[in-house]
């Protein structure tokens, strides 16, 4: 602490009564020691430090064992989502193949079926062709200017029927490429969604 007597010396020397200095000094030692008690209780010994330190860590080592077992979980979780997201995945890739089939298999068998029809159409044709040329060459030698006509007429069918060929081929090749890339195009967008 300090030397109370100096203190009231320097009171006195400085103008106060003998009465005022040792007042003085009391208070002046009443308000250290009330100071030195908050002081006091404010700290704590060496073993209250450990205990405290020591409840610190086992509450710090409770709390990491916590975080491990909740990493654990979510991990098994995120694990378990991985898993079913395969599966869906796998799923849906399978109905994507089966789907493409099912759409190859009805362009192949329409293709046959607009072959089959255009093949009709032209042996069709054709036997009308030479019943025509028959009757044309029986009445050859009378009809040169209706023949001539009638020539005309049939060379005009057949460019026709080729233009009409033509026509179903670019139509059945534009299905077919219009399927192919709405297929891709399927097939792209369902990637893109799940990579």
């Amino acid at each position: 602490l300090f030397d109370t007597h100096a203190v009231v010396r320097l009171f006195e020397e400085n103008g106060f009564t003998a009465q005022q200095a040792e007042a003085m000094v009391k208070i002046l030692v009443r308000m250290t020691q009330s100071n030195m008690e908050v002081i006091y209780g404010d700290m704590v010994t060496k073993a209250q430090q450990e205990i405290m330190f020591q409840r610190v860590m086992s509450q710090i080592t409770a709390v990491k064992k916590d975080m491990v077992i909740l990493e654990k979980s979510e991990f098994s979780a995120l694990l378990a989502e991985n898993e079913k997201l395969k599966i869906q995945i796998l799923k849906l890739k399978d109905h994507l193949v089966d789907e493409m089939n099912k759409v190859r298999s009805e362009t192949l068998l329409d293709m046959n079926l607009e072959k089959s029809h255009v093949k009709e159409l032209k042996d069709e044709h054709e036997k009308k062709l030479l019943e025509r040329r028959t009757e044309l060459m029986e009445m050859s030698a009378e009809h040169d200017c209706h023949l001539t006509q009638t020539n005309m007429k049939i060379d005009t069918e057949v460019a026709g029927l080729k233009t009409m060929l033509e026509s179903h081929k670019l139509d059945t090749i534009k299905y077919l490429a219009g399927s192919v890339f709405t297929c891709l195009t399927v097939v792209l967008g369902f990637y893109r969604i799940w990579m």
